[in-house]
């Protein structure tokens, strides 16, 4: 089974001129005790807990106008286990499968503000660009992971693989001029972003934490696209994994 573009996005671009990734000069090194898996150009370095690759597969993003001119990518789907194999978290990376300079790229994109979400353009609605977070606290509410990625919900389900906690969903997009692409959905029970709440003060600070890793996610996934060996280092969740 191949998984596809799973955040339902169609992503265009032009090719202008000759431009190559912006690249740091080293490479981040070896985490002892943390699990890490290839993907694409990539190191997906994961935190702590029993992970466990579910699927990889390759796919190549068009590029309009011009005809035959592709971006190849690929996708590396884990999972995060409880202590009673019960499904924590669920992440699919998508990124570019090499290092090979580009020329340079026009990305086409959206990021629509949507009732009940997060949603955060970095880009400002840029034909450049993308750099789109999207974030949504209660995705299992109302079907609305199926309204919204059908694709994604449907390869959960032939997988096995949703959390049976409430969870969230976040989905992330960033590309540059140089080529560089990186897409990462996120389907998390919600014990591992969201502490339990005593009072009404708790409450309302209580979608902190889930937001605050959200942007420390994004934040990592935009450096990985300048790191020479793609390295992804996914930030540790703000509650601890329940027994």
């Amino acid at each position: 089974m191949a998984l596809k573009s799973l955040s339902g996005r169609r992503v265009s671009g032009m090719v202008l001129a000759t431009c190559a990734f912006a690249a740091l000069a080293a490479c981040a090194p070896l985490q002892p005790g943390t699990t890490e898996y290839p993907v694409g150009r990539g190191r997906l370095v994961l935190p702590q807990g029993e992970w466990v690759a579910l699927d990889r597969s390759e796919e190549a993003l068009p590029l309009l106008p011009e005809p035959g001119a592709t971006v190849p990518l690929q996708t590396r789907a884990v999972g995060l286990r409880g202590a009673n194999k019960d499904w924590l978290a669920i992440l699919l990376v998508q990124t570019n499968s090499t290092n090979h300079p580009r020329p340079t790229t026009l990305w086409t994109g959206s990021c629509p503000a949507q009732q009940g979400l997060m949603v955060e353009d970095a880009t400002a609605h840029s034909a450049v660009r993308v750099d789109c977070l999207r974030f949504k606290r209660f995705a299992q509410s109302g079907g609305w992971l199926d309204k919204n990625h059908p694709l994604l919900a449907q390869w959960l389900a032939r997988q096995g693989a949703a959390p049976a906690q409430p969870y969230s969903h976040l989905n992330y997009r960033y590309a540059t001029e140089g080529g560089a692409y990186i897409e990462i959905n996120a389907v998390v029970d919600q014990r591992l972003l969201r502490p339990q709440t005593r009072s009404n003060e708790d409450f309302l600070r209580a979608g902190r934490p889930g937001q605050e890793w959200a942007h420390q996610l994004a934040e990592a996934a935009r450096l990985s696209t300048s790191m020479m060996d793609g390295y992804l280092a996914v930030p540790p969740f703000p509650i601890a994994l329940p027994n």
